[in-house]
C-alpha cells in the first residue's frame, strides 16, 4: 500500500524534526560525547587537567578513562593544555617529538 496520499509517517525522536525552533548545534556546542566540549570561560591548565572525556568500560569490558586534555610541556618548559579532539595534531606532533632515554630522562628530537 502506498503511502504518498496519506499523513508522513513520523518516528519519535528527541526533538521536533518538522520544528521551525530547532537547537542552533553551534550555539549549544553539542557533542555526541559531553568531554569533547571546550568550555566558554577561560581555564587554568590544573582545572583542564581534572576534566575526563572518557570514564566508561569498552566493549572489551576493561574501564577507559581518557582525559579531556593532555598536558604537555616543550622544550623550553612551558607547559600547555591540548584537548583531545581540538589539538589532535599537536598532540600526536609532541609524542613523535618527545623520547624517554635509558635513565628516564626526557629527549627531544
Amino acid at each position: 500500500m502506498s503511502n504518498s496520499t496519506q499523513e508522513p509517517i513520523n518516528q519519535p525522536v528527541s526533538e521536533d524534526r518538522h520544528s521551525k525552533n530547532k537547537p542552533d548545534v553551534n550555539e549549544k556546542k553539542l557533542t555526541a560525547n559531553p568531554g569533547d566540549r571546550i568550555a566558554d570561560v577561560p581555564q587554568s591548565i590544573e582545572e583542564k587537567a581534572q576534566q575526563v572525556a572518557v570514564d566508561s568500560p569498552d566493549i572489551t569490558g576493561d574501564h577507559i578513562t581518557v582525559p579531556t586534555y593532555f598536558v604537555t610541556e616543550d622544550e623550553d618548559g612551558e607547559k600547555k593544555a591540548l584537548h583531545h579532539v581540538k589539538d589532535a595534531e599537536e598532540i600526536s606532533d609532541v609524542i613523535r617529538k618527545a623520547r624517554v632515554d635509558e635513565n628516564g630522562e626526557r629527549t627531544w628530537w
